[in-house]
């Protein structure tokens, strides 16, 4: 019994040690060393996954060297790619490839290192299918006021996109429901539904072309349908990790069903501009603001303005408060100029997901 005992220790203790040696290793310049599973470099700096704490990212700068016991993606300047267990010796990579030699890849030749999940990532979005890298959530609000008036209001949007190097595609949806409640008598404070898309590819640089579809109908504005389609051209102002500014032009045309039984087809040219702006790494501003003056009734005009403010709260948890607002300057008989949407609630978010394997 003592002799299986003294097995199975010794057993455990082998895979530990084997387990502890599959492992990649980064070398510090100050004699720290790191261990875990390397994921991405950018030649800037490189970042590791550790058992101890998660993501670690290290400056190149304070990297004397690393070791691999996984197979990893090299790409080079020259545009090829090697994939292989790596050593770093006397300053340069020494690459362990597929059939069994070596190539020494010197550091100023390198562009990246990606583990087989970033390579595949990376891939994606050089090639993307039309069901990848799509962002977004469902977010819900809902609030319940009793007493001597009673209050019922239900918020429900979505937002999807898609963006490659190329293009861009943007999908959204919003509902809201409010009604009030006084002496048994109800009244409908807001019933609302908006929708649409827009693609847009770019064409040189910052320059890009557009198109969009959007849809609305709104009970408290005597609203049955308004469908608008057009298009035009954007420049980005503004193009870094945190903000992203852009202003577009271009031409619409506008159909609008009323309640009434009044029914207006009109010409509209468009101009606006699109913010968004990551305040930090939980929180993102969007805004977005377009301007319609009416070409077939002459010194009319729509605005349409929307915001909205997204915390993360866990991977995949937010809250998020939102502010939508429609303005007509030639309203049906009955109903105002300005309509304000303003909602608060949670929702669920996701990344670069993909609608099918």
């Amino acid at each position: 019994m003592k002799t299986l005992k003294t097995v199975v220790i010794l057993l455990f203790m082998a895979l530990m040690l084997v387990a502890n040696g599959l492992a990649d290793e980064i070398k510090l310049k100050n004699g720290d060393r790191l261990t875990g599973k390397i994921v991405k470099s950018d030649g800037k700096a490189l970042t590791i996954k550790t058992d101890y704490a998660g993501d670690v990212t290290v400056s190149a700068e304070a990297i004397a060297g690393i070791s691999s016991d996984q197979q990893l993606y090299f790409a080079l300047s020259d545009g090829k790619t090697l994939t292989g267990k790596v050593e770093t010796k006397a300053g340069r990579y020494e690459v362990a490839v597929r059939d069994g030699g070596t190539i020494e890849v010197e550091p100023a030749k390198l562009q990246a290192i990606r583990s087989q999940s970033e390579q595949e990532a990376h891939e994606r979005l050089l090639k993307p299918r039309w069901v990848d890298l799509w962002n977004g959530g469902l977010d819900f609000g809902y609030n319940l006021t009793t007493g001597n008036t009673r209050t019922n209001t239900i918020a429900l949007g979505s937002n999807l996109s898609r963006q490659t190097r190329r293009d861009k595609t943007s999908l959204y949806a919003a509902y809201i429901n409010a009604k009030n409640k006084t002496k048994g008598v109800t009244e409908t404070t807001a019933n609302a539904i908006r929708g649409g898309g827009r693609y847009e590819i770019v064409i040189s640089g910052r320059l890009s072309a557009f198109g969009f579809a959007d849809f609305e109908k709104n009970e408290i504005q005597l609203l049955d349908l308004r469908s608008v389609l057009g298009g035009g051209l954007g420049y980005t102002l503004v193009k870094n990790d945190r903000t992203q500014f852009q202003v577009f032009g271009g031409g619409a045309y506008n159909k609008e069903n009323f309640s009434t039984g009044l029914k207006r087809n009109t010409a509209e040219i468009l101009v606006g501009e699109d913010l968004s702006l990551r305040l930090n790494d939980r929180v993102l501003f969007k805004e977005r603001m377009q301007f319609f003056p009416n070409m077939s009734e002459t010194g009319e005009y729509r605005i349409t303005f929307d915001s909205s403010l997204n915390t993360r709260l866990t991977r995949w948890l937010t809250w998020q408060v939102t502010a939508s607002n429609r303005y007509l300057s030639n309203p049906v008989a009955g109903s105002k100029n300005n309509d304000l949407l303003f909602t608060t609630g949670v929702g669920i978010t996701f990344t670069n997901f993909s609608f099918r394997k």
